[in-house]
Protein backbone atom coordinates (compact mmCIF):
# COMPACT_ATOMS: atom_id res chain seq x y z
CA UNK A 1 0.00 0.00 0.00
CA UNK A 2 3.05 2.18 0.98
CA UNK A 3 4.50 1.51 -2.21
CA UNK A 4 1.07 2.37 -4.05
CA UNK A 5 0.75 5.66 -2.47
CA UNK A 6 3.87 6.55 -3.47
CA UNK A 7 3.54 5.86 -6.77
CA UNK A 8 0.73 7.94 -6.77
CA UNK A 9 2.20 10.90 -5.20
CA UNK A 10 4.30 10.64 -8.37
CA UNK A 11 1.82 10.26 -11.11
CA UNK A 12 -0.11 13.29 -9.20
CA UNK A 13 3.38 15.81 -9.12
CA UNK A 14 4.33 14.63 -13.21
CA UNK A 15 0.72 15.68 -13.85
CA UNK A 16 1.17 18.64 -12.28
CA UNK A 17 4.89 19.47 -13.71
CA UNK A 18 3.32 18.74 -17.09
CA UNK A 19 0.35 20.89 -16.50
CA UNK A 20 2.64 23.66 -15.61
CA UNK A 21 4.57 22.81 -18.57
CA UNK A 22 1.31 23.31 -20.61
CA UNK A 23 0.58 26.25 -19.13
CA UNK A 24 3.78 27.94 -19.51
CA UNK A 25 3.80 27.19 -23.14
CA UNK A 26 0.07 28.25 -23.67
CA UNK A 27 1.29 31.99 -21.78
CA UNK A 28 4.54 32.04 -24.00
CA UNK A 29 2.25 31.85 -26.95
CA UNK A 30 -0.66 34.59 -25.69
CA UNK A 31 2.42 37.04 -25.18
CA UNK A 32 3.59 36.74 -28.40
CA UNK A 33 0.36 36.93 -30.29
CA UNK A 34 -0.58 39.81 -28.25
CA UNK A 35 2.93 41.81 -28.37
CA UNK A 36 3.69 41.75 -24.88
CA UNK A 37 6.69 39.47 -26.14
CA UNK A 38 8.93 41.13 -28.98
CA UNK A 39 12.19 40.10 -30.34
CA UNK A 40 14.52 42.30 -31.36
CA UNK A 41 17.17 44.96 -29.78
CA UNK A 42 16.31 45.86 -26.56
CA UNK A 43 18.35 48.33 -23.51
CA UNK A 44 17.23 46.72 -20.24
CA UNK A 45 17.32 48.30 -16.99
CA UNK A 46 21.15 46.59 -16.10
CA UNK A 47 22.16 48.09 -19.41
CA UNK A 48 22.25 44.96 -21.72
CA UNK A 49 21.16 44.48 -25.33
CA UNK A 50 18.66 41.88 -25.00
CA UNK A 51 16.77 40.30 -27.99
CA UNK A 52 13.51 39.89 -26.68
CA UNK A 53 11.35 42.13 -23.98
CA UNK A 54 8.43 41.36 -22.30
CA UNK A 55 5.96 44.90 -21.40
CA UNK A 56 2.93 43.60 -19.56
CA UNK A 57 1.80 47.13 -20.00
CA UNK A 58 0.52 46.13 -23.78
CA UNK A 59 -2.43 44.02 -21.42
CA UNK A 60 -4.08 47.06 -23.35
CA UNK A 61 -7.69 45.59 -23.04
CA UNK A 62 -10.25 44.02 -21.16
CA UNK A 63 -9.79 40.90 -23.06
CA UNK A 64 -6.07 40.38 -22.84
CA UNK A 65 -5.97 41.21 -18.95
CA UNK A 66 -8.72 38.96 -18.17
CA UNK A 67 -6.75 35.88 -20.01
CA UNK A 68 -3.72 37.24 -17.84
CA UNK A 69 -5.43 37.48 -14.88
CA UNK A 70 -6.15 33.52 -15.76
CA UNK A 71 -2.77 32.73 -16.36
CA UNK A 72 -1.43 33.72 -12.90
CA UNK A 73 -4.44 32.68 -11.30
CA UNK A 74 -3.58 28.70 -12.45
CA UNK A 75 -0.34 28.93 -11.88
CA UNK A 76 -1.00 30.50 -7.97
CA UNK A 77 -3.75 27.42 -7.82
CA UNK A 78 -1.19 24.77 -9.16
CA UNK A 79 2.40 25.83 -7.11
CA UNK A 80 0.18 24.85 -4.22
CA UNK A 81 1.27 28.25 -2.38
CA UNK A 82 -0.75 29.11 0.41
CA UNK A 83 -1.38 32.73 0.87
CA UNK A 84 -4.20 34.88 2.55
CA UNK A 85 -4.19 37.84 0.33
CA UNK A 86 -2.66 39.90 -2.72
CA UNK A 87 -1.08 42.73 -2.91
CA UNK A 88 0.10 44.86 -5.91
CA UNK A 89 2.92 47.15 -5.83
CA UNK A 90 2.20 50.68 -7.32
CA UNK A 91 2.13 50.79 -10.75
CA UNK A 92 1.71 47.30 -12.80
CA UNK A 93 1.00 45.49 -10.19
CA UNK A 94 -2.46 47.34 -8.91
CA UNK A 95 -4.21 46.12 -11.72
CA UNK A 96 -2.56 42.51 -11.86
CA UNK A 97 -3.62 42.22 -7.75
CA UNK A 98 -7.16 43.35 -8.88
CA UNK A 99 -7.63 41.23 -12.02
CA UNK A 100 -6.14 38.08 -10.22
CA UNK A 101 -8.37 38.28 -7.17
CA UNK A 102 -11.18 38.50 -9.47
CA UNK A 103 -10.41 35.40 -10.81
CA UNK A 104 -9.03 33.98 -8.05
CA UNK A 105 -12.29 34.46 -6.52
CA UNK A 106 -14.32 33.52 -9.92
CA UNK A 107 -12.18 29.65 -9.21
CA UNK A 108 -13.30 29.58 -5.84
CA UNK A 109 -10.51 31.01 -3.95
CA UNK A 110 -11.88 34.46 -3.29
CA UNK A 111 -9.47 36.53 -0.95
CA UNK A 112 -8.88 40.23 -0.09
CA UNK A 113 -6.87 42.38 -2.05
CA UNK A 114 -4.32 45.77 -1.29
CA UNK A 115 -2.14 48.24 -3.22
CA UNK A 116 -0.10 51.02 -2.73
CA UNK A 117 -0.06 54.33 -3.47
CA UNK A 118 3.89 55.79 -4.74
CA UNK A 119 2.97 59.14 -2.51
CA UNK A 120 0.74 59.38 0.71
CA UNK A 121 -2.89 61.07 0.66
CA UNK A 122 -3.19 64.00 2.84
CA UNK A 123 -6.94 63.78 2.78
CA UNK A 124 -9.78 61.38 3.07
CA UNK A 125 -8.49 57.86 4.34
CA UNK A 126 -4.88 59.19 3.81
CA UNK A 127 -1.99 57.25 4.11
CA UNK A 128 -0.45 54.77 0.91
CA UNK A 129 -2.17 51.72 1.23
CA UNK A 130 -5.25 51.31 -0.05
CA UNK A 131 -8.26 48.46 0.38
CA UNK A 132 -8.06 45.19 2.59
CA UNK A 133 -5.68 46.29 5.44
CA UNK A 134 -2.51 44.07 5.20
CA UNK A 135 -2.32 40.75 7.31
CA UNK A 136 -1.70 37.10 7.67
CA UNK A 137 0.86 35.61 4.76
CA UNK A 138 0.46 38.44 1.70
CA UNK A 139 0.86 37.52 -1.59
CA UNK A 140 2.64 40.06 -3.86
CA UNK A 141 1.87 39.90 -7.30
CA UNK A 142 4.14 42.09 -10.09
CA UNK A 143 4.68 41.77 -13.76
CA UNK A 144 8.83 40.89 -14.17
CA UNK A 145 11.50 40.97 -11.46
CA UNK A 146 14.75 42.65 -12.68
CA UNK A 147 16.62 43.83 -9.80
CA UNK A 148 14.62 42.49 -6.72
CA UNK A 149 13.80 46.72 -5.51
CA UNK A 150 10.02 46.40 -5.92
CA UNK A 151 10.20 43.38 -4.34
CA UNK A 152 12.36 44.56 -1.60
CA UNK A 153 10.03 47.96 -1.17
CA UNK A 154 6.76 46.08 -0.87
CA UNK A 155 8.37 43.11 1.44
CA UNK A 156 9.47 46.37 4.02
CA UNK A 157 6.37 47.77 3.88
CA UNK A 158 4.27 44.70 4.46
CA UNK A 159 6.53 44.42 7.38
CA UNK A 160 5.64 47.50 8.91
CA UNK A 161 2.40 46.69 8.21
CA UNK A 162 2.59 43.71 10.76
CA UNK A 163 1.71 41.44 8.22
CA UNK A 164 3.60 38.69 6.89
CA UNK A 165 5.59 38.89 3.03
CA UNK A 166 4.90 34.79 2.07
CA UNK A 167 5.48 35.08 -1.69
CA UNK A 168 5.86 37.27 -5.37
CA UNK A 169 3.82 35.71 -8.27
CA UNK A 170 5.43 37.07 -11.50
CA UNK A 171 4.46 36.37 -15.06
CA UNK A 172 8.10 36.16 -16.77
CA UNK A 173 11.31 34.94 -15.04
CA UNK A 174 13.96 36.23 -17.09
CA UNK A 175 16.52 34.07 -15.48
CA UNK A 176 19.36 36.02 -15.75
CA UNK A 177 22.20 37.90 -13.85
CA UNK A 178 20.84 40.74 -11.53
CA UNK A 179 23.11 43.66 -10.88
CA UNK A 180 24.40 45.19 -8.02
CA UNK A 181 26.28 48.63 -7.82
CA UNK A 182 26.62 48.39 -11.67
CA UNK A 183 28.09 44.90 -11.55
CA UNK A 184 26.82 41.50 -12.38
CA UNK A 185 26.40 38.79 -9.64
CA UNK A 186 26.11 35.26 -9.44
CA UNK A 187 22.45 35.19 -9.11
CA UNK A 188 19.32 36.34 -10.44
CA UNK A 189 16.55 38.55 -8.68
CA UNK A 190 14.01 35.54 -8.28
CA UNK A 191 16.77 33.78 -6.65
CA UNK A 192 17.81 36.21 -4.31
CA UNK A 193 14.16 37.03 -3.38
CA UNK A 194 13.49 33.21 -2.77
CA UNK A 195 17.20 32.02 -1.03
CA UNK A 196 17.98 35.45 0.84
CA UNK A 197 14.60 37.25 1.54
CA UNK A 198 12.75 33.77 1.86
CA UNK A 199 9.85 34.15 -0.50
CA UNK A 200 8.16 31.65 -2.56
CA UNK A 201 8.01 32.52 -5.96
CA UNK A 202 5.62 31.31 -8.68
CA UNK A 203 6.55 32.65 -12.45
CA UNK A 204 3.94 31.64 -14.91
CA UNK A 205 6.63 31.30 -17.46
CA UNK A 206 10.40 31.25 -17.25
CA UNK A 207 13.56 31.89 -19.77
CA UNK A 208 13.78 28.30 -20.50
CA UNK A 209 9.61 28.20 -21.62
CA UNK A 210 10.59 31.11 -24.06
CA UNK A 211 13.17 28.90 -25.22
CA UNK A 212 11.24 25.90 -25.57
CA UNK A 213 8.61 27.62 -27.91
CA UNK A 214 11.31 29.19 -30.28
CA UNK A 215 12.61 25.65 -30.70
CA UNK A 216 9.01 24.17 -31.23
CA UNK A 217 8.47 27.03 -34.15
CA UNK A 218 10.05 24.17 -36.42
CA UNK A 219 10.34 25.73 -39.83
CA UNK A 220 10.16 29.09 -39.17
CA UNK A 221 13.51 30.80 -39.99
CA UNK A 222 12.51 34.13 -37.85
CA UNK A 223 11.27 32.39 -34.97
CA UNK A 224 15.19 30.08 -35.25
CA UNK A 225 16.86 33.67 -35.41
CA UNK A 226 15.35 34.99 -32.78
CA UNK A 227 16.09 31.94 -31.01
CA UNK A 228 19.97 31.67 -31.47
CA UNK A 229 19.96 35.09 -30.23
CA UNK A 230 18.10 34.55 -27.13
CA UNK A 231 20.43 31.51 -26.51
CA UNK A 232 23.32 33.39 -27.23
CA UNK A 233 22.04 36.30 -24.30
CA UNK A 234 21.17 33.00 -22.36
CA UNK A 235 24.73 31.86 -22.29
CA UNK A 236 26.17 35.53 -21.53
CA UNK A 237 23.78 36.24 -18.65
CA UNK A 238 21.93 33.64 -17.78
CA UNK A 239 21.85 31.31 -14.44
Amino acid sequence: MANEGAAARSGQAGEGQQEAARLAQDFVRFAVESGVLRFGEFKTKAGRMSPYFFNAGLFDDGAKLGRLAQFYAQALLASGIEFDMVFGPAYKGIPLAATVAVELARLGRSVPFAYNRKEAKDHGEGGTLVGAPLAGRVLIIDDVMSAGTAARESIALIRAAGAVPHAMAIALDRQEKATEDGRDVDHSAVQYVRDVLGLKVCAIATLADLLQYLSASGGDAQMQAHRERVLAYRERYGV
